[in-house]
């Protein structure tokens, strides 16, 4: 772990396993931090931000987001061969947003804020018997943010969380999923070695205890929690932070709908619901929902059951392969008693529906899922209501754009959708009726370190990226001078 500026094991010297999704084999393991370890991390941070300039000196943070570009950069290779090994990804999925999209972008954005952001602004007016009253509004950083970040796309989600973080002047308590701490074990000995980074300013903690890592929410030297991962977690942060008043960043859950209008182009129907299953699944704005215009419904879902048998499954080191496993054990059983309840819900399993049959001897022990096709079902089924995070798509019927649109809103999820219309001008206005915080008309894509991104509802509270996601590091401060009038 990354303490205080050193690379340390756990202070009572435990450690946990990093298993293989893929293999169910054992890759190392990983200092398990417990309670005196999380404190004294949350310690080094307020130190850092209380005592050095760190908040101040925006000449350094910028040298020190370049210093760290150039680090990762230079390990690669080494990080992609890591991030299929334990997240159990597939290799494709490392040349875009697991990989090579953020590390492109998601740390140079922000470093180019330092410079062209608007730090401070004047208003003049007001004052009192004539005197003139300037008032200088000012942006600066928030405080210690406590990073929290899930297993799925781990190192995108935590440089776009350090990026406009440490940009903006915090210091962060880095927290991974502790089904993937390698990444950012990896990160924080690049800190400590390849970039001058002042001691605490980031520290890096791995332990599988969620009682350790909930000292985040509760400790009162901690300003901001910063979380991506589950609705029912970001629920209980929030929670948690309220007696502290904690500023809070929640990226969480989804259940987002494709919608296909019926002047849609056919070919792009099946290419949209096989992009459900990239990674197993495990994305939070994948369009697991698809509604499909009733005069396009039976032979879309002819298609996709057919092209859902031919998706390729199996080893994630393997270039061909779309669909790996599910992240553990306890996630493949989540998945598939999520399609057993459809099943008992009266649900039609016209593709999938079980474990992946047929695997080589090495993945026997992995967490696969068979790329899954549910029809028969309205959109009040459980199924085509709760986040699944798996290669499960949801086949719905609808009548015309009202109806679509009244189907799109029908969850408690706002996180993202998508539209396919052969009419641009059709597609916008459906896109502005969705109440979700992203949406794709046919194909667009929404992703980039420039782009705001985030959920209505319960797919969370403000938003990752942007200027918007930017501004959330920082806090508002209205300093007013009064100026006597002369003579």
């Amino acid at each position: 772990m990354l303490i205080a500026g050193e690379l340390v094991d756990a202070a009572s010297g435990a450690r946990f396993d990093n298993v293989s999704p893929a293999t169910g084999a054992v890759l190392g393991g990983t200092a398990a931090a417990e309670a005196q370890d999380m404190e004294r991390a949350i310690a080094a941070a307020r130190s850092a931000f209380d005592t050095t300039d760190w908040p101040r000196n925006r000449a350094l943070r910028k040298h020190c987001l370049d210093q760290l570009q150039a680090a990762i950069e230079g390990e690669k290779d080494a990080l992609r061969t890591e991030l299929v090994a334990e997240v159990g990804c597939p290799v494709m999925t490392t040349e875009s947003a697991q990989l090579d999209w953020p590390l492109a972008e998601s740390l140079r954005y922000p470093a180019r804020l330092i410079d062209e952001f608007e730090w401070e602004r004047v208003l003049d007016g007001g004052g009192l018997f004539g005197d003139r009253n300037v008032r200088t509004v000012v942006k600066e950083a928030a405080g210690v943010v406590a990073a929290v970040t899930p297993s799925n796309f781990p190192i995108e989600v935590i440089l776009n969380k350090l990026g406009p973080a440490l940009a903006a002047g915090n210091t962060v308590v880095l927290k991974p999923d502790p089904h993937t701490p390698w990444n950012a074990t990896r990160l924080g000995r690049l800190i400590a070695e390849k970039t001058d980074i002042p001691p605490g300013v980031v520290n890096v903690v791995t332990t599988p205890s969620n009682a350790v890592a909930g000292l985040l929410g509760t400790d009162p030297r901690v300003d901001l929690i910063s979380f991506t991962g589950s609705t029912a977690v970001g629920k209980l942060l929030m929670r948690q932070g309220a007696d502290t008043m904690k500023r809070m960043f929640l990226e969480l859950g989804g259940k987002s709908a494709a919608i296909v209008l019926d002047d849609a182009n056919p070919a792009v129907i099946v290419p949209t619901a096989v992009g459900v299953c990239v990674h197993a699944g495990q994305a939070c704005a994948a369009t697991s929902r698809m509604l499909i215009h009733r005069s396009l419904y039976d032979q879309a879902v002819a298609d996709i059951t057919m092209a859902y048998q031919f998706v390729p499954v199996g080893d994630p080191v393997d270039p061909g392969t779309l669909v790996g496993p599910v992240i553990s054990a306890a996630q493949r059983e989540r998945v598939l008693s999520a399609i057993d309840r459809a099943r008992r819900d009266g649900a039609e399993i016209t593709a999938g529906g079980g474990p992946v049959e047929g695997l080589p001897d090495h993945l026997a022990g992995g967490h696969f899922v068979s790329p899954t096709v549910i029809t028969g079902l309205d959109n009040s089924a459980a199924i085509a209501q709760e986040e699944i995070f798996g290669p499960v798509l949801v086949l719905l019927p609808f009548d015309d754009d009202d109806d679509a649109v009244r189907l799109a809103n029908d969850s408690t999820f706002g996180l993202a959708g998508a539209v396919m219309s052969r009419s641009a001008e059709r597609g916008m206005s459906i896109a502005r009726r969705i109440r979700t915080g992203s949406f794709g008309v046919n194909g667009g894509m929404f992703y980039g370190a420039d782009a705001p991104f985030g959920g209505y509802k319960s797919s969370g509270v403000g938003r990752q990226c942007g200027i918007e996601g930017f501004q959330q590091y920082l806090e508002t401060k209205t300093i007013a001078r009064r100026e006597r009038k002369q003579g």
